[in-house]
């Protein structure tokens, strides 16, 4: 019998390594046509393993990763990993405040509804194609979008050809949401709760290693965070878990993990930047890390409650080399929702620009988040709908959208009762001490641990 493991086995991550090759510069060409006249498979457009096993090419598959690795990228210098060579090629670079604006409880409150709300509302058409999620949400009377997927009024053949996502169907739609289930994009804020209530804001990598294995079940990680994790049991140290053999690096698993970063550094861009940082170099590199610190960064600065959307976008990409991918894709995409008043237009733009990489690389991601929340204007039902119809990763960037506009919105009053009361004030999670917890007391935890209150040193 074959054991799969999805997202760590050598002979599933060298597609999906030569296509990261492709999209930083490296030429291999050579290491390519060594792989598939061996019979190895290009990477899985969808899944985390190959559609056969191929257990026989592992040997194979282990000395070419290993050879990926050294080839030189030509977007090198211009997407430094290391914290002072970010700083350094960041020209407005936030300086640190010192009249730091208070964050409410109630803002809070409302960040966490909002991240839960917009990460549900993307549950169900996660992993579908763009032309999927639009046909599923119009079949039943909800394009554009404004409201909860349902199955109800669907007709059979279209299920049958866009087949909502397998593990969320039973907990996400309309007729079956029962309070907030489980999912990667809210057990990682926890987790950083957990990190910031344990070692304050002067954690180290090191810290949230030992963290993860101590709390967090290796089932309950994808990409790039499972092979940190296998990493980290094979005995290599943070930060190279993040580049051994780890072809998700630039993916969009370390942005997922920043709310709470920005969130308690309200007002301080660059305070809460470093700190996402410190987080997310413990399984990714350069774009992967710049999606983590942008997010962190523009949250901080919504959770001032000083800026709107616009700012907050400015904010983020002031901690992020300009020169990098990155920053050109949420350039790209704040300009595309500038320039068409239809948000089918700009996703179509979007997709036609980015729709090479895989749907959970974070540049498409980037580029879809700026859109969608530059096209809302701060309103928080237009920037989960818009962010979760635009495709790719469906539920982070609901997420992420739904905690910045929620910031913004100020107070959980503020938000549209449809997106809330489904949530039953309560959160399913494996994440100990955490299970069923009520949204509002996560606020008052959170809120502990602003700058105000943080004593740790």
């Amino acid at each position: 019998m074959t054991v799969r493991v999805t997202w760590v086995q050598p002979e599933d991550l060298v597609g999906h390594e030569l296509r990261q090759a492709a999209e930083d510069g490296r030429d291999a060409r050579a290491i390519a046509r060594r792989w598939y006249e061996a019979g190895g498979a290009p990477a899985p457009e969808r899944a985390g393993a190959s559609t056969a096993p191929a257990p026989e090419l592992r040997a194979l598959a282990e000395r070419l990763l290993d050879e990926l690795a050294l080839l030189d990228s030509p977007l090198d210098g211009d997407e430094p990993t290391d914290l002072p060579a970010i700083r350094a090629a960041c020209p407005d670079w936030p300086a640190p405040r010192t009249d730091l604006p208070a964050v409410s409880h109630d803002r809070l409150h409302a960040a966490w509804l909002g991240r839960a709300a917009g990460c549900l509302l993307g549950k169900p058409v996660e992993k579908l194609p763009l032309a999927g999620i639009r046909a599923l949400a119009r079949a039943t009377g909800n394009w554009p979008l404004t409201t909860w997927f349902t199955a109800k009024g669907l007709p059979a053949e279209l299920a049958a050809t866009y087949p909502w996502n397998r593990r969320s169907a039973s907990t996400s739609l309309a007729e079956n949401i029962d309070g907030m289930p489980e999912d990667d994009d809210l057990n990682h804020p926890l987790l950083t709760v957990l990190l910031l209530q344990r070692h304050g804001p002067s954690f180290t990598t090191a810290d949230l290693a030992r963290l993860w294995l101590d709390e967090l079940p290796a089932g309950r990680t994808f990409t790039a965070e499972r092979i940190a994790y296998r990493n980290l049991l094979d005995g290599i140290e943070p930060p190279h878990t993040a580049r051994y053999r780890n072809p998700f690096r630039e993916w969009i698993g370390a942005q997922i993990r920043a709310d709470v970063h920005g969130w308690t550094h309200p007002g301080d861009p660059s305070a809460a930047a470093e700190q996402a940082h410190r987080d997310a170099v413990l399984t990714h590199t350069a774009n992967g890390v710049y999606g983590a610190m942008f997010t962190a960064a523009a949250l901080a600065e919504a959770a001032g409650g000083e800026t709107g959307v616009h700012g907050c976008l400015a904010a983020g990409l002031r901690v992020v080399p300009p020169r990098s991918r990155f920053a050109h894709a949420v350039r790209f995409g704040v300009a595309a929702a500038r320039g068409h008043g239809d948000f089918d237009a700009v996703a179509d733009r979007l997709h036609a620009e980015y729709g090479g990489h895989h749907w959970v690389h974070v540049l498409p991601n980037a580029t879809l988040l700026a859109a969608a929340l530059t096209h809302a204007d701060g309103d928080f039902s237009g920037s989960v709908c818009r962010a979760v119809s635009g495709g790719w990763d469906t539920d982070s960037n609901g997420a992420t959208a739904g905690s910045l506009a929620g910031l913004l919105a100020g107070s959980p009053g503020a938000l549209p009762d449809r997106w809330t009361a489904p949530l039953k004030n309560r959160l399913a999670t494996s994440v100990p001490g955490f299970d069923s917890i009520g949204f509002d007391a996560l606020a008052e935890q959170t809120h502990r641990l602003t700058h105000e209150e943080a004593l740790r040193p």
